[in-house]
Order: C-alpha cells, then sequence, then structure tokens
C-alpha cells in the first residue's frame, strides 16, 4: 500500500511555493510525523511531516516550485524498518544527470562550457562539487573543445531539471561579487514595501521618552517578576500597553481605508515586527488589551521562536491592527518605519541612550528614547498622530497610567 505525501493548504492566498529543502533521501524509511522537506512561500516557510511510516520515493527535486496539493513523495507503508536520516545525498529521482550533480554544479556547467564528467570529483563516491567545478574553471581545465575560449548561451534546460535552489552561486574570474536568489518571501517584503509607499500619503512623526520609571520598575521587580511567571519582563509590554491605551485615546488610528470606505476597529490585535534569517515577519499577538503584561511577554517569546524556526502559520500572521517594531535591538537611533498594509500607523522603538536633558530647570542625564510614528495622512490628521505619540510617552514615562487608565 501506498502513501501520496502533498504539498499541503496554507490559506486561500498561496498558491504555491518553492520546495526549499528535502530532511530525507530518497529510499529511507520514515516514521509518522517525521518531518521530510521545508516549504518556502511568500508568506511563511513551513514544514511537510509524514502521515505514514514507511519507504519513500521522492518524486521532485530540492529547489523546484511547487503547487499546493501537488505529489511531491510516495510512502511504501508495507516497507517496515528503523528510520534514521541517511548520509547519502539527497538527490531528484527524475533524472541520472540530476543524480550526479547538484543545480550549482549544473548552472556552472552551463555558464563555463565546462563538461562536469571531466572534472574529477571530490565529493562523495567521487560526485563533482561546485568547488570543484570553480577550481576547474580557474585552471581552465575540462572545457568543452568546441567552446573554448568562447562565450555561448547556456543550453536550454532538461524538461525534469527542476528550479534551481536559491543559493549564492560564486563569481568564476574573481572574489568581488557573488549572486543570490531572493527568497519567495524577501521577494514579497520587497513588493509589500514599495505598494505601501505607493499606495499610502505616508508621514512621521517623532517624540521621545525618558525611559528611567520602565528601567527602574524592570530592575525591581525582575526576580519575582520571572520566578513568578517564568519569563522576563522585557520592554515591549510596556509598550504595547501604551499603544494600547493611545488607540483608545485616539480611535481614529484604529482604523483602515478599504477603497472609499473607514473600517473602525474596535479590537487590539498587535503585530510585533521579528527579525529573522529569511527577513521581517510580523506575528499578531492577539487581544492586548485583556492580557496581562506576564501574558503578552510569553506571546511574544513564543511568536518570536516560531517565527525565527519557521513555524508559524498563516492565521498568526493576519489580522493586525497597528505594528510595533524595534530597531533599537540593532543600535538604531532613529528612523522612519514603513506602513503594515493595510494598517494606517506603525510605531518605531529605538535605541536607549544616556542623554542630556532638561528637567526642572537643571540639565540632567536620562535615559532617551526616540519614538517615531508613521503613519496614513489620508486617514490620520497630525493632530491624531502627534496626540497618539503624546499619550505613549506619556503612559512610558509614567506606567502608572496604563494600571489606572489614565
Amino acid at each position: 500500500m501506498s502513501f501520496e505525501v502533498k504539498i499541503p493548504s496554507m490559506g486561500e492566498s498561496i498558491s504555491s511555493g518553492i520546495l526549499a529543502k528535502w530532511h530525507v533521501a530518497d529510499g529511507d524509511v520514515v516514521k509518522k510525523d517525521q518531518v521530510l522537506f521545508e516549504l518556502e512561500t511568500d508568506k511563511i516557510t513551513s514544514e511537510g511531516t509524514a502521515e505514514a511510516a514507511g519507504k519513500i520515493s521522492l518524486r521532485v527535486a530540492a529547489g523546484a516550485e511547487v503547487k499546493i496539493g501537488a505529489i511531491v513523495a510516495v510512502i511504501d507503508t508495507a516497507a517496515t524498518g528503523d528510520a534514521a536520516p541517511s548520509s547519502r545525498p539527497i538527490e531528484n529521482p527524475k533524472s541520472k544527470i540530476e543524480n550526479v550533480e547538484s543545480p550549482a554544479v549544473r548552472r556552472l556547467a552551463a555558464e563555463t562550457g565546462l563538461d562536469p564528467a571531466s572534472v574529477a570529483g571530490s565529493g562523495k563516491a567521487g560526485r563533482v562539487t561546485k568547488g570543484d567545478m570553480l577550481a576547474a574553471a580557474e585552471s581552465g581545465a575540462g572545457q568543452r573543445p568546441e567552446t573554448k575560449g568562447e562565450s555561448l548561451p547556456a543550453p536550454a534546460p532538461l524538461a525534469s531539471s527542476p528550479a534551481p535552489l536559491p543559493s549564492s552561486l560564486a563569481p568564476l574570474a574573481s572574489s568581488r561579487q557573488t549572486r543570490k536568489k531572493m527568497t519567495p518571501l524577501r521577494q514579497k517584503i520587497a513588493q509589500r514595501l514599495v505598494q505601501a509607499q505607493h499606495a499610502a500619503a505616508m508621514l512621521t512623526t517623532f517624540n521621545e521618552a525618558d525611559m528611567s520609571a520602565i528601567m527602574a520598575l524592570r530592575s525591581k521587580y525582575q526576580d519575582d517578576f520571572v520566578k513568578k511567571n517564568g519569563v522576563k519582563l522585557g520592554f515591549m509590554s510596556f509598550f504595547v500597553k501604551a499603544v494600547v491605551n493611545a488607540l483608545k485615546e485616539v480611535p481614529g488610528i484604529n482604523a483602515q481605508i478599504d477603497g472609499d470606505t473607514v473600517i473602525s476597529n474596535h479590537y487590539f490585535d498587535l503585530g510585533v515586527a521579528v527579525s529573522t534569517d529569511r527577513g521581517l515577519i510580523v506575528p499578531v499577538i492577539r487581544d492586548c488589551d485583556r492580557k496581562s503584561m506576564a501574558e503578552i511577554e510569553r506571546d511574544i517569546a513564543d511568536a518570536a521562536k516560531k517565527a525565527r524556526d519557521g513555524k508559524l502559520t498563516l492565521p498568526e500572521l493576519e489580522g493586525g491592527v497597528f505594528t510595533i517594531t524595534n530597531g533599537g535591538v540593532f543600535g538604531s537611533l532613529l528612523a522612519t518605519p514603513i506602513i503594515n498594509a493595510p494598517q494606517s500607523a506603525i510605531l518605531g522603538m529605538h535605541a536607549i541612550k544616556d542623554r542630556p536633558i532638561a528637567l526642572n530647570g537643571q540639565v540632567v542625564i536620562r535615559p532617551m528614547m526616540y519614538l517615531a510614528l508613521s503613519y496614513d495622512h489620508r486617514l490620520v490628521d497630525g493632530k491624531e498622530s502627534v496626540t497618539f505619540l503624546v499619550a505613549v510617552k506619556n503612559a512610558l514615562e509614567d506606567p502608572a497610567r496604563l494600571v489606572i487608565g489614565a
């Protein structure tokens, strides 16, 4: 009996993705629920697991673009044995050529005219690697006689050849450049950022906050907070609560434009930007007005881990009404964040720096943070934006406001 491994549905807005990586090799015996592959889409990276145990036969090579519902492997459930990671290279079962050449080797062969069969392989079982091809190119060995010294266009790919896996492509003549194909997620991020700037009348207003009170609170109660809740009290929960407080004071910012209609939101699901090696991801923390500081800190930590592990689901990225981004963790002193469409505004946090300020007629040193609110001027007026940012500033400088609702 056989079981088909298919690309699962991940929401109506996702129709295809790149099968970025196989975690098993052709012919391996897999266990039920074992992770088989990674699928990278223009929104998220997810994992595919085995719904049955048995011997797996791969039908699609890593790097291929696949449609939702496509069959990428078949599991023979009659086969038994211990499932263990294979030490063999993961191969494309469709083609003899692809069994011995990686996408990088094929690309180099097309660009240089080198015949991989004429290059001594240093890989396992004599397999030719990208390094072998680069070394042969530099030495001039292995060129096809009819193309030596000429520059010809790359030959047409084999019909069974999959799309190349996004990977670094080392230069042939020097080390001054490398080429790397943009991932679907990075392409989508770029597209959305450009669209946001073209679609909205974006403006940014600035203020600064004295972080002394929050820092003193964290220092005083951190140990008790961790002991009670199992999570650290960070700055982000204060900002989330301050934003909720400000959205209640200026409800016009908790809205969005849909054509010629204004949609007002009466809930407080906030996006918190997380930096990953695949780009900036914005998981949404639900019902922030109803959650304690500990619950918010725990939700943010869990979402950040899932984002970096590529395990966020599409619903966890949708439905936010406002976004907070923290460039300060990378040392940013001041920046103008881009609105996360279709939201109307985004708050940028920045690095906390000791600076001299005038306080009660005296110059004192205080830990200060610049705040930046980018907003859609089509919907939000200057007065509303300034009022909102001042409300955030006041809540941060006097956190008691968050308790008494002032």
